[in-house]
Parts: structure tokens; sequence; C-alpha cells
């Protein structure tokens, strides 16, 4: 039986559990795929804990964890066109990844070029298309000042690095240990904590055009006093009350394969490093969830599956 890492209720990694779960079969617009790697995001523990998105249906457990996978077609369901089995692939799950089989919604899957690893393509459908799409939605013109906040982490990360790929000069907000990693991306350094816009004010002395907030909260309030136009300030961080108060907007996905091969010319290309610090395999899926749980880690952390 194919091995899966799941939920079984709503709760802590008390909930968690490594179970044998039938194959699943694709359904209208699905792709079923054998893994070969699952990307590990924040949002499985949240999810874990009860976060549903808005209009999302009610859990039913056992749940598979995760977002995002990349390996190889075995099927199509019906109404797909344009993957046929044997097929290298990534893309949105929409029953989890953290599995030997998983399914991909075929509207938000792409072909993954040969020159990209299944790990590394296994990280680009939720961390980097959400910096892309975030990006798209502050359209900044080149030379303008994009403040990150959360820069360190898997999205921001993303972030520094599409937009430098985008011409754009950034300041980069994450904690002092994370300065040497944030430097590398390309980004100017400057450490979270209290009177973050005056260290903001001293590196950026003409000014921040736009702000990417992944942290939300006093940060993401302290970040929107150093824009002159609030439009230009986006959130994956908080909700669409807290930051439309501010002026500013929730990061828009565009959950299109569109997305997917642009981050993926881009990883070809060198622009974006996906930067998987930690691999683990499917039987150490929690510890890969506790690692991002915790919220201290550099860049992204994957699930491997063995072909």
């Amino acid at each position: 039986m194919p091995k899966a890492y799941v939920y079984t209720r709503h709760g802590g990694p008390e909930t968690e559990a490594l179970i044998d779960l039938d194959r699943p079969s694709p359904g209208p617009g699905e792709i079923l795929i054998a893994v070969r790697a699952a990307g590990v995001n924040p949002v499985d523990w949240k999810m874990r804990q009860g976060f549903r998105s808005p209009g999302e249906d009610e859990r039913v457990f056992p749940m598979v964890f995760g977002s995002e996978a990349a390996g190889v077609v075995e099927e199509a369901g019906a109404g797909v066109s344009g993957f046929a089995a044997g097929d290298e692939v990534f893309g949105s799950t929409t029953r989890g990844g953290y599995a030997e089989y998983a399914l991909l919604a075929a509207g938000v899957t792409a072909h993954k070029p040969a020159a990209l690893s299944f790990r590394d393509a296994a990280t680009l459908p939720v961390a980097a298309a959400t910096a892309y799409d975030g990006l798209r939605q502050l359209d900044l013109p080149a030379d303008a000042t994009l403040l990150v906040t959360g820069a360190g982490g898997g999205v921001g990360s993303a972030v520094v690095q599409i937009a430098r790929a985008f011409g754009l000069r950034v300041v980069g907000v994450a904690s002092a240990g994370k300065k040497d990693f944030v430097a590398s991306l390309g980004a100017v350094h400057v450490s979270s904590g209290p009177e973050l816009a005056e260290r903001v004010r001293a590196v950026a002395r003409d000014g921040i055009d736009g702000v990417y907030d992944l942290v939300g909260g006093p940060v993401l309030t302290e970040a929107a006093e150093l824009l002159k136009d609030r439009s230009k300030l986006v959130t994956a961080g908080s909700p669409q009350e807290t930051v439309a108060a501010l002026g500013g907007d929730r990061v828009q996905r565009a959950r299109t394969a569109a997305v997917l091969e642009a981050v993926a010319d881009l990883a070809v290309r060198g622009a974006l490093n996906p930067h998987v610090t930690r691999a683990f395999p499917l039987q150490e899926a929690g510890a890969a969830l506790r690692a991002v749980e915790d919220g201290h880690t550099l860049g992204k952390i994957v699930i491997e599956v063995g072909a």
C-alpha cells in the first residue's frame, strides 16, 4: 500500500501519522503523479491546527499534508490535455503532497524543465509563485526600492530574488542571524525588532516605494508608515481586513500554469535559487514539518520520495 503522511484531526503534532493510503484516482481536471518531492510550508501545520481559507470545505480525515509537489505523471483525469504518463511535472496539489502518490490541479501544473531538479521544482508552486504574484501586483518600475519583511524565509527569499531579477532595489528585514543569507540574495539587510522604520530610513535615503510583507502585526503597521502610496503595500502575512485598514491589499494569487512556467524559467536561468537547505525522506515527514513549524529555517525544506 502507498504511504502518506496525514493528520487525523485538528490539533498539534500528536495528530500526525504515516499511514497506508489507497492510491488516489484523478477526477476531472486532475493529474495523478508518483511524487518525487513535496514542499513543506507554514500553511501545512496551520491547516492541521484548523486554519481554512474563506469558502473552503470542511476537512475529511485523514488529511494528507502538503500543497505543492513534483513528480511523474501516472494518469490524467477527464478533460485534461497536454499531459501524458511519464511526463515530469510540478504543481499545486488538491489533496496533499506528503505521499507516494498525489493529485495535482491540471490548471496549476507545469512541465518540469529538464535542467530543474524535482527537489527545486517542488518548492515553486507556493513560495516562488506567491512571491511572483505579489510582485506583479505591486507593479513597481525598475530601480524602485522594495521593502521585504520576513526576507529570510521561503517566500521572502524568493521575493528578494525575483524582485532583483525585475530590476528592483531591495531592503530585506530579517533576524540578525540571517544577515549574511539575506545579503547573499542581493538585498540590504535590516534587523527585525522595535524601531524598524528608523533603521530602514537609514539605509533607504530616497525612501521606500513598495512593501511586500510576510510577517504582519506591528511589523506591517510600521512598514506601512514608510510608504507615501499605500496602494503599494501587499501582505501574505495578515488578513485582508488588517491590511485594508492600512490602505494595502492581500497578495492576490493567480494560481496558473503560466506563473509556474515563469518562476521555473527564472530558476533555470539562475535568477531564482529555491535555497533548499534540508531534505527529509517521507518516513521523517514529521521532522520536516517541525523544522518549519519552529519558524527559524533558512530558505526551503522539502520531503523527498524515492523513485
